[in-house]
């Protein structure tokens, strides 16, 4: 695993920072349940200049809605070929993809999750997706796994000081 930290930090959505649920009502609503624990991880990310991205599948104004609310930096729907898109991203930042961080947790996800430099998968992925994984994740999807994600990233005591030195005092 690289001693850096990463430039970029990705992220799929549904089965990450949900449990991958659809939830629809009769009169065509749809929901998703999200954890909020994981909005800690994109402010933790922000708090070091790194930026955030979505790559889902999904095309739902849900997830937009949330991404707005927390400030993520990079939110795309409906994405068919999450290589290509990251690849794009990181020529915008004028990085390489070993310079990200990428958690997703199924097929459309594995491509990716083999090219990045820090790979995560939830405990709730298959076993053939969580064999790609470079950092070992305890929660499951919609548990706050990409909180976890961030703090494995960043470490224990970075992410202590950070909480201490910082995020307090901004409170």
């Amino acid at each position: 695993m690289n001693k850096k930290l990463p430039e970029l930090i990705l992220t799929d959505i549904d089965g990450v920072w949900t449990d991958g649920g659809m939830y629809y009502d009769g009169t065509n609503v749809e929901l998703k349940k999200f954890n909020t624990y994981d909005s800690a991880g994109v402010l933790f990310a922000h708090n070091l200049g790194i930026p955030v991205g979505i790559l889902t599948g999904e095309n739902t104004q849900i997830v937009q809605r949330r991404a707005i609310k927390l400030k993520v930096d990079y939110c795309f729907l409906g994405v068919k070929d999450k290589v290509n898109q990251a690849q794009k991203i990181c020529d915008d930042l004028k990085i390489s993809l070993k310079d990200v961080a990428y958690i997703g947790d199924d097929i459309n996800d594995m491509k990716l999750l083999q090219l990045v430099g820090w790979a995560g998968v939830p405990a709730s992925a298959p076993e053939y997706v969580k064999e790609l994984a470079s950092l070992s994740l305890s929660k499951g999807g919609g548990e706050g796994v990409f909180r976890e994600f961030v703090e494995k990233i960043f470490g224990v005591e970075a992410i202590k000081k950070m909480v201490k030195t910082v995020l307090l005092e901004q409170q």
